[in-house]
């Protein structure tokens, strides 16, 4: 009988010598794609057999016992050739349990068959070592004074974690796992209490060892890493260590000097004005930044902008009107 040959590399879209990890890669990238529990039901029947192709595929090549049986047979194979399995390759037979949207695939194709043979047992899987989980890289997002005061604060991660009816192998029985598609993890969540030190800054990125995906088949947990983003500030814009707030000062307060209150992220402070300041002009509290490494705090700097009333009174405008005549006849 003519079985038509299966080129199980071209399936997956690899090279003849690829390595173990380059099989798994092509088929969780194929499996997430051809998946047909992710189809509408006009394309589920092409996904059933373009994913029932992909594990065929997988199963043979990433096994290094069949995969060595396939090769055996080279480049030469023509299309739809008669070919009977050699003696030695007798007595291994793989079949599907998998039973997508509730109706049972038929076994594998023909070529499958008839290089390990029909009705003789179950296959022998390759069994992979641990592998640790995968690190995750994840935006931590805190507000100006979360970042000042530093202190606990609650996080949810999502993160890949073993699938519970595959324990992670991809493999359940003598199929490719259902829950999983052979990938081994399912999405995951978990919340953490994070420890935030007093100081951190827009960019800095904290390491939580073990924190990351489970690893997989007992092996141990990645790591998680969190890269700090403060949250835009009503009132306070960062710079370094340094904070800068805007201030609005009255002409007759600019001229005259006055003393201001002003808010800080530990309370409030009071900011003296010197006589004759002028817009943009910058006055610093010292001390009153964000910590430093080194346990010293950066410096709050306050931008003065002088604000013309909108309404003034009649008496208000005489004054003003004699200032102006005042300072006219100085210049002259």
């Amino acid at each position: 009988m003519a079985i038509k040959y299966q080129d199980y590399y071209k399936i997956l879209g690899i090279d003849r010598d690829a390595s173990e990890e380059e099989i798994k890669s092509a088929y969780r990238e194929l499996a997430r794609k051809w998946h047909p529990d992710l189809h509408p039901e006009e394309s589920k029947a092409e996904a059933e057999e373009k994913f029932k192709q992909i594990s065929e595929a997988y199963e043979v090549l990433s096994d290094p016992e069949k995969r060595s049986q396939y090769d055996q047979l080279g480049s030469n194979w023509r299309a739809g050739q008669e070919w009977r399995a050699s003696p030695n390759m007798d007595g291994v037979h793989f079949y599907t349990n998998f039973e997508p949207s509730g109706e049972s695939w038929s076994d594998f194709s023909d070529f499958f068959e008839a290089l390990f043979g029909r009705g003789q047992g179950r296959t022998t899987f390759y069994e992979p070592e641990p592998a640790k989980g995968q690190d995750i890289e994840s935006e931590l997002e805190l507000t100006l004074e979360e970042a000042y005061r530093g202190g606990s604060k609650r996080i949810q991660i999502t993160s890949q974690k073993p699938c519970p009816d595959c324990q992670g192998t991809g493999l359940s029985a003598s199929s490719i796992c259902r829950r999983c598609s052979g990938l081994g993890q399912i999405p995951g969540s978990k919340t953490l209490e994070i420890n935030i030190p007093a100081g951190i800054h827009d960019g800095q990125t904290i390491r939580l060892r073990g924190q990351g995906a489970e690893g997989l088949r007992g092996g141990p947990p990645g790591d998680l890493y969190l890269k700090v983003r403060l949250l835009p500030h009503p009132l306070f814009q960062v710079q370094g260590q340094d904070l800068e707030m805007e201030l609005t000062l009255h002409p007759e307060e600019a001229v005259l000097g006055t003393s201001k209150e002003v808010r800080t992220l530990d309370g409030s402070a009071r900011i003296k004005i010197p006589p004759q300041t002028h817009t943009g002009q910058r006055l610093r509290l010292k001390g009153k930044g964000l910590p430093t490494p080194n346990g010293d705090h950066g410096h709050q700097y306050v931008r003065i902008r002088i604000d013309i009333p909108a309404q003034i009174s009649e008496e208000e405008y005489q004054l003003y009107e004699q200032l102006y005549r005042m300072k006219k006849q100085k210049d002259k």
